[in-house]
């Protein structure tokens, strides 16, 4: 299938199946859901020489690669993560792993005010123009290290990290407000285990743990350093 804006309508389709998809495999939360019906997934894949390939996959329970070794996650995964911080409009989050948008998107979707690192320059670049060319203004996009977070703007209500970490980042920790909810994928492995931490204290942390994902290497320091 070729892209054309003629076509459009046949990818509203798509993602109404996905939609549907995604509450048979335990999703319900209506804002993420609908935030997921809008977005045009689509138009995330920023390799024009494949492009045609990728479009027939778009709507598809699949991580599709990127570009610089990364992948946009699964769309189960993307409703899964979202769909535990318990977004409500207006909240300040922070996103690690901004890769080419598409979580960035159904963060602005929702109403959250989101502030996103990315350590490749070739994702930060094109995402950074690329989300204000679909619709989706209003997001701070930085270049830098997601181990560090962002102390300048925290505390922050909710963390969301998109790639795999082999521990918890302190900083990460420090940068949440008292009640405050961070999810991350931990593991080295090929699976890693998704956890969701709750912030009692500023000494006390609770963590639930959840299923097996699949997530690339959260990896330190800027690309080039």
């Amino acid at each position: 299938m070729e892209f054309n804006e003629e076509n459009e309508y046949l990818f509203k389709g798509k993602r109404r199946r996905l939609v549907e998809q995604l509450k048979e495999k335990g999703i319900v939360n209506t804002d993420v859901l609908n935030a997921m019906l809008k977005i045009p997934r689509h138009r995330f894949f920023d390799d024009k020489t494949s492009r045609p390939a990728l479009l027939d996959h778009a709507y598809s329970d699949k991580a599709l690669k990127i570009g610089a070794g990364q992948t946009i996650s699964h769309p189960f995964t993307v409703a899964f993560q979202t769909e535990k911080l318990n977004i409500v409009k207006g909240d300040k989050v922070l996103e690690i792993g901004t890769g080419c948008g598409y979580q960035t998107a159904v963060l602005l979707e929702m109403g959250a005010k989101v502030f996103s690192i990315e350590r490749q320059k070739e994702l930060f670049d094109k995402t950074k123009a690329f989300l204000p060319s679909i619709g989706y203004r209003g997001a701070k996009l930085i270049y830098g290290d997601g181990y560090k977070g962002l102390p300048q703007f925290a505390p922050f209500n909710k963390i969301i990290v998109t790639a795999a970490a082999p521990h918890i980042p302190d900083d990460l920790l420090a940068q949440l407000i008292i009640g405050g909810l961070l999810i991350i994928p931990l593991g080295e492995g090929e699976e890693q285990i998704m956890n969701l931490i709750v912030k009692k204290s500023s000494t006390e942390f609770e963590k639930h743990t959840f299923g097996k994902f699949k997530f690339v290497p959260m990896l330190q320091h800027k690309s080039g350093q």
